[in-house]
């Protein structure tokens, strides 16, 4: 029995809608990147991006268990000697909960040029609407 190896001119891929409400940030990003990499897929490759597109609607309404809100921080590197700069999630998801999950997700991926190709399969939107009816999502139901 011969093996399947996908290749890119073999790839399918379908568009997903994700509505974030009350799921919890980690449960969420995992999930969407189980779907960002193909892995729900029989035709999984892991050096081949297989993965689908996915869209996260009402980013704004993600959950955070726990104290996180308080003592979680994200941080970021200026580049400059010192500039180590931090952000409380509190005040992360109430001004750009959309970097949050996009943070969250791309955590979830592999940290080479195919994480990178990965993660612009992502599109996140704070509210409910959003911008690719063309491409006719389909509803991914997570839980």
């Amino acid at each position: 029995m011969k093996t399947y190896m996908a290749n890119a001119q073999t790839v399918e891929r379908k568009w997903y809608v994700v509505d974030a409400a009350g799921i919890p940030l980690g449960r969420l990003a995992s999930e969407v990147a189980s779907v960002l990499r193909g892995k729900r897929k029989p035709t999984f490759t892991p050096n081949v991006d297989t993965g689908d597109f996915v869209i996260v609607i009402n980013s704004d309404k993600v959950v955070l268990t726990g104290k996180k809100r308080e003592d979680k921080f994200y941080r970021y590197h200026t580049g400059y000697i010192g500039g180590l700069k931090e952000i409380a999630y509190g005040k992360l998801m109430a001004e750009h909960s959309d970097l949050a999950v996009v943070e969250a997700v791309k955590g979830m991926l592999p940290k080479n040029s195919l994480g990178r190709q990965t993660i612009k399969k992502l599109r996140v939107y704070k509210g409910a609407e959003h911008k690719h009816e063309a491409q006719q999502p389909e509803e991914l139901k997570l839980f």
